[in-house]
């Protein structure tokens, strides 16, 4: 499942990074598929069933291509952070995102998807699901928010809310 939940992510990325070279050689506006790569602030909380909860504050890198104002793919990897014995060594994981735009400006969106979180070097894989939002400030950029219940298991959930910004190419 570690592989699966990588070659997604790694898979996600490439379709990012070939959609900015191919419209980085057209120079001309912005059609679909359309790529991007963003930066966000990532608070992240450790809640396990027993004992008290973790929390700090990592980075995370997310990229993907939009395919449509509906639908995107996109993966992230976070990292950073730790508190009292819980030290944050990478979230990675690859989503599909459905988009609804509610002004030109203005788009709401839900992710699904499956992430691996590496605490403490334990590992674990699973489903997530999220929802953000992001508004933009310039012709290719945007800022966003977004909280993310990464994973859910039985002993604990790991979950983020990310602030942060977006470029699109």
């Amino acid at each position: 499942m570690k592989m699966t939940v990588l070659s997604l992510t790694s898979a996600a990325l490439f379709v990012g990074a070939s959609t900015f070279a191919a419209s980085a050689q057209a120079q001309q506006p912005f059609q679909y598929p359309q790529g991007y790569v963003g930066g966000d602030a990532m608070f992240w909380s450790l809640n396990p069933e027993r004992g008290s909860s973790r929390d700090d504050v990592g980075l995370r890198l997310r990229g993907g291509a939009q395919f449509n104002d509906y639908f995107a793919l996109e993966a992230h990897l976070g990292s950073g952070g730790s508190d009292g014995g819980a030290e944050l060594d990478h979230v990675a994981g690859a989503y599909a995102k459905g988009i609804v735009p509610i002004a030109p400006e203005v788009r709401l969106y839900g992710l699904a998807g499956f992430t691996e979180v590496d605490i403490n070097n334990d590992r674990e894989t699973g489903f997530s699901y999220g929802a953000g939002a992001e508004m933009d400030i310039a012709p290719n950029v945007s800022v966003g928010a977004d909280y993310m219940r990464y994973l859910d298991k039985s002993a604990y959930d790991f979950d983020a809310a990310s602030v942060g910004l977006k470029y699109r190419f």
